[in-house]
């Protein structure tokens, strides 16, 4: 499959961004996060990137949003190509909860989060004219777009405990995710990344959080989630630890243990000759007397050195992040 089939995205096309990858790979400087991923997903799709903790889940959901540098393969976000186009990717895309990355503020409030955001979002990214209407209008403006954010998250602000004004700390973890999801969609992105999206929730409220983001998917905006355990409707991308070659415990019949070298025979003392009497001592040999050893019986043959395998690790992944920086 190639890359460069996708081209770039008309102005007019779907809101959704396409997300391509071939032979997709990120290397930190203790491994591999990731490596080897190809797939290809349409505008609004519902992508589940799911694996084992550790198995380079979050690198990669890190990286098909611009905020990693991949090492190896290709790839496209929006007809964006990385990793030359990153700033690009992170213009269009945008996260929802990614724990060391992205995280809710325990001691801030539902409103200010929703404040904050939606005033960072017209000062880095709204139009210059947005700047000189009035601020009643401003504030419409502002008022509009978390509320459209809110709606599409399915956060009802009335239901919590303080409405507003309930500190994060107070949240369910359910509500927490739908929290950071409007805050995420308050950019109106063609491209939504959520890590995490089922840990600690229960067989109902997982339910919930996938109907949640095939709902985004249906608007139009394309979904990637980090997930355990991937719904049955989603494009299922897997993750898994290390690359592809198999490990001795894989191996389905074991190689035989060597066997030892036979017994050497004695070196000869003193006076004797290797072979028959008549053969003069080299003068090589060994010293007469007391001072004559035998060479020391061999053991077992050592075990071969394990192969040296460039497996993904937890550690991998937090280095490849700290190396290439975050956005």
């Amino acid at each position: 499959m190639g890359v460069g089939s996708v081209g770039a995205e008309a102005e007019d096309g779907p809101h959704g961004a396409a997300v391509v990858a071939d032979g997709f790979g990120l290397k930190g400087p203790r491994g591999w996060a990731f490596r080897e991923v190809s797939f290809r997903a349409g505008p609004g799709s519902l992508v589940a990137i799911e694996g084992p903790s550790g198995s380079g889940r979050t690198c990669l959901l890190l990286a098909l949003t611009g905020r990693m540098k991949a090492k190896e393969g290709t790839a496209e976000v929006g007809g964006l190509p990385l990793p030359r186009k990153m700033a690009g990717v992170r213009r269009i895309s945008a996260l929802g909860q990614v724990p060391g990355v992205s995280e809710l503020d325990p001691a801030f409030t539902v409103a200010e989060h929703l404040n904050e955001r939606a005033l960072l979002q017209r000062r880095y990214d709204g139009a210059v004219r947005a700047l000189l209407r009035r601020p009643s209008e401003r504030a419409a403006a502002k008022r509009a777009r978390i509320d459209e954010a809110l709606a599409a998250a399915g956060l009802d602000l009335d239901t919590l405990p303080k409405a507003g004004r309930t500190s994060v700390r107070d949240l369910e973890r359910l509500e927490a995710l739908r929290l950071s999801i409007a805050l995420a969609l308050i950019g109106r992105p063609r491209l939504l990344a959520v890590d995490d999206t089922d840990l600690k929730l229960s067989d109902a409220d997982r339910a919930e959080a996938w109907a949640l983001l095939r709902s985004v998917a249906d608007s139009g905006t394309t979904v990637l989630a980090v997930c355990a355990e991937a719904p049955g409707d989603a494009l299922r991308i897997t993750t898994v630890d290390g690359t592809a070659e198999p490990t001795p415990e894989a191996d389905a019949t074991p190689e035989p243990e060597p066997e030892p070298d036979p017994k050497p025979a004695p070196e000869p003392t003193s006076g004797s000759g290797s072979g028959s009497g008549s053969d003069p001592k080299p003068k090589s040999g060994p010293k007469s007397g007391s001072d004559s050893k035998p060479d020391p019986k061999p053991g077992p043959a050592p075990e071969p050195a394990p192969r040296s395998t460039e497996d993904t690790t937890e550690e991998g992944a937090a280095d490849a992040l700290a190396e290439t920086g975050r956005a």
